[in-house]
């Protein structure tokens, strides 16, 4: 078992996870966040959540400038000078919507773009400015997809013609560039981090989570609400841990259950 004396690095998603998905709030996880920083482990954020959103809630959490992964895996920052879309040559958040605004002709579906910060606000409780924040996109797109499951299929096989794939996240379909996910963004981002090599712990409760949680040393599955499980491919069993309580309560019985 790893301890807080060892070279750590933690990778969190967000909603579902640090935050509880309702209020987002993360005030249960207070205590273990002030443990981290008293003992200067690095605290990696791992989001569907954009740049725009993720950079506020750095502030708050005390860990500005830190490198963080956003949309999915589809965006990395290093620090503050340096932000990648994943691949590098993948299409910029107007062509991938460009693409999706040629197929809504064929498939029942509205994108974030489509929206007004007051519709996004409404259906997921985030403050208008909030849902502003989560509107300033770089490199994907969230779905609402109101068409069959037969449609959705095939919607799907088109995407991969534009090099553009799905992921499936706690609340809505995010289409991404084909080759990102968080999964490849943690290994291309602990491949460029300099110093001591650090034992990974990443906590997660959706199955947008799975590469993220597959690619760390020891994984938290936080209890969700997504009918669609997390499913890991790794087999090392004793290095997962399935809570059985939901968002920030289930993010302290992880590191709980890890590191006491």
């Amino acid at each position: 078992m790893p301890t807080l004396q060892q070279p750590l690095m933690i990778v969190t998603d967000l909603d579902g996870s640090l935050l509880d998905h309702h209020s987002y709030s993360w005030d249960p996880a207070e205590e273990w966040l002030e443990q981290l920083q008293q003992h200067q482990i690095p605290l990696v954020i791992c989001s569907s959540k954009t740049a725009a959103e993720i950079l506020p809630l750095q502030k708050k959490l005390g860990i500005t400038g830190a490198p963080f992964i956003a949309e999915n895996g589809a965006l990395i920052q290093l620090d503050p000078s340096e932000r990648i879309r994943l691949p590098a040559d993948s299409a910029d958040y107007e062509t991938l919507c460009h693409h999706l605004s040629l197929l809504q002709s064929r498939y029942r579906f509205t994108g974030f773009h489509n929206f007004t910060d007051r519709e996004v606000s409404a259906m997921t409780g985030l403050s208008e400015a909030d849902a502003a924040l989560s509107r300033q996109r770089d490199a994907s797109e969230v779905l609402v997809w109101r068409d069959s499951e037969e449609a959705f299929a095939s919607f799907h096989s088109e995407l991969t013609q534009h090099n553009l794939t799905l992921t499936q996240g706690g609340r809505f379909w995010h289409v991404m560039p084909a080759g990102s996910g968080k999964g490849e963004a943690l290994r291309w981002l602990l491949s460029q981090l300099s110093g001591e090599p650090r034992v990974t712990i990443g906590l997660g409760d959706g199955p947008n989570d799975a590469p993220m949680l597959d690619a760390v040393d020891y994984a938290v599955v936080i209890k969700g609400y997504s009918k669609t499980p997390v499913r890991l491919t790794r087999q090392d069993l004793k290095h997962i841990y399935h809570t059985a309580h939901y968002g920030p309560e289930g993010w302290c019985e992880g590191l709980d259950y890890f590191l006491t």
